[in-house]
């Protein structure tokens, strides 16, 4: 299995740098700048190219040359691997967001922006030697192209027909609505209390996402330690609701007459943790969601597969990029209490929404 993971690691190590670019250094770069909250939330809209996936998709699909990273991890991994797996891409998909994002963002100061590039480049280049060698690779049987693309419709209710489908595409589309809402819209109202980019970076870049590997990694060991995925799914997201609450009271505490965020003081610390807390707790759920998604898409026609896991990540993708371009409107809006207090609310639909989940999910 070490074959398999090692290589899938440093491609989704990669596969994580430019989200790592456009989530971490450039929303800081922009509110540091002097942009407001909802010009910052509109950059979101450079995240485009990653909903394009599904368009592709059946190009992969019909040709057989597997270049797609999520296919080929699906047709990869073994049902006993899903859960190592998952972690794995996770991981490695948030050290990739990481060094993009937090390093770039702390290391600014330091070395200049061709130094910084070339150092991204280098990994790219690494990552890309390491597939490169990798057996396991190599080994994958390839599917004969197909000679005739499918009707879009055909195809559509193709994927659409998969056991689960529907249930997991509703629950990957909304299980990050107040979570991504609140890890775009928290930083931004730190850097307006004195937090200054740099410890932001070091912060909400390396450190949160070391608590998030953190996460995601527990998540997979559970897994791998044969619990069930669903029960494990709804204790998770009850405690991140728990989390977003003491966020949301946070905001609350920061406007409050006396309140400081200097250096040393416990708001600034209590805030500074709860911003770890939630990303331990957004990878723990990532990397269980991700492997229940792989498990829904192994059930699909190995010529599906590419095409109806691009499906899911891109509505995985979507329901994040929805709250997250919206919450600096919502904030600049409504004030940052109400908008809190919104995605806390929202936080809770996923847990209500479990309910209805098929066994495929199990």
């Amino acid at each position: 299995m070490r074959g398999k993971l090692l290589p899938l690691a440093g491609l989704y190590l990669v596969q994580g740098m430019p989200y790592g670019l456009q989530s971490g250094l450039l929303p800081v770069l922009l509110r540091a700048g002097g942009l407001s909250l909802t010009r910052v939330g509109l950059a979101k809209v450079l995240y485009t190219p990653w909903l394009l996936k599904l368009a592709w998709a059946p190009l992969v699909d019909a040709q057989g040359s597997d270049v797609a990273l999520d296919a080929l991890a699906v047709q990869l991994l073994e049902p006993a691997e899903l859960g190592p797996g998952n972690t794995v891409q996770v991981v490695a998909y948030k050290l990739g967001a990481a060094l993009a994002g937090g390093a770039l963002l702390a290391l600014q100061p330091t070395l200049s922006w061709p130094q910084l590039f070339l150092l991204l480049a280098a990994t790219y280049w690494l990552a890309a030697a390491l597939a490169w060698a990798a057996p396991a690779l190599r080994r994958l049987p390839q599917p004969a192209p197909s000679k005739q693309r499918p009707h879009t419709a055909h195809l559509l209710r193709d994927v659409l027909a998969v056991p689960g489908t529907l249930w997991t595409a509703g629950f990957v589309l909304t299980y990050k609505l107040g979570e991504q809402g609140a890890s775009s819209l928290f930083p931004l109202l730190l850097l307006d209390h004195g937090v200054s980019a740099p410890e932001l970076g070091l912060w909400n870049g390396v450190g949160a996402v070391v608590c998030s590997i953190a996460g995601s990694s527990l998540g997979g060991t559970l897994l791998a330690k044969h619990w069930e995925l669903l029960p494990l799914l709804k204790s998770v997201l009850r405690i991140r609701f728990g989390g977003l609450a003491c966020q949301t009271a946070l905001v609350f505490h920061l406007d409050t007459l006396g309140a400081s965020m200097g250096p040393g003081t416990i708001l600034r610390g209590s805030a500074l943790l709860s911003l770890c807390l939630q990303h331990f707790l957004g990878g723990l759920v990532t990397t269980v969601t991700f492997t229940g998604m792989m498990r829904c898409s192994q059930l699909a026609p190995r010529a599906l597969q590419a095409t109806h896991y691009s499906l899911l990540a891109t509505l995985e993708l979507l329901g994040k990029l929805l709250l997250g371009a919206l919450a600096g409107g919502l904030a600049d809006g409504l004030g940052p209490h109400p908008c809190f207090f919104l995605l806390l609310v929202l936080s809770a639909l996923p847990v209500m929404y479990l309910g209805l989940a098929p066994s495929t999910f199990l």
